[in-house]
């Protein structure tokens, strides 16, 4: 794949000849911030119903997983989504992830990873936290998804809507 020169603003690309994987990859921006806020909802549940936290430690650990979330975005735009793409497969998995996103920024379906694939990486995050930090998991990942969630939000906005005008 060639890299991305000029931005498209109408229209999309067809990623995969599959007919079911290229549905996959679009999505309502609805669907993922209905999701992950019903997903961030029912684990801070669970961390105030059936884990010994306090409710402080779980507002503490909920607002830790929301900036931790920031980070996180930062360093998987810059090293995953912009990596170096000096061999045909990185290029063809840089442009899948996220150059298409950067040669039609407009185009809507296509701003929110995958529920299927973010669900899933959302739950192994919450495995692999478990794994390291117990229980407090429940407290810290929904505040991670909110994080998520935001930024979706925020990011859709940026690419659907016109800025307002400067009134100076």
């Amino acid at each position: 794949m060639e890299p991305v020169v000029r931005p498209q603003h109408k229209g999309t690309k067809r990623l995969f000849n599959n007919n079911i994987l290229e549905k996959l990859t679009h999505t309502h921006i609805a669907v993922p911030l209905v999701i992950f806020f019903l997903y961030a909802a029912g684990l801070l549940y669970w961390s105030l119903a059936c884990t010994d936290i306090g409710a402080l430690y779980c507002v503490l650990l909920f607002f830790l997983g929301f900036f931790v979330f920031t980070w996180a975005e930062y360093n998987m735009h810059r090293y995953l989504f912009h990596l170096k793409t000096d061999e045909a497969w990185k290029e063809t998995f840089q442009y899948t992830i996220h150059g298409v996103h950067h040669e039609f920024p407009k185009d809507k379906s296509r701003l929110a990873m995958p529920p299927l694939v973010s669900v899933t990486l959302a739950t192994m995050l919450l495995w692999a936290l478990h794994f390291f930090i117990g229980g407090y998991v429940f407290a810290f990942l929904p505040g991670f998804l909110i994080g998520y969630a935001f930024y979706l939000f925020i990011h859709y906005i940026v690419h659907v809507y016109p800025p307002p005008k400067n009134i100076f």
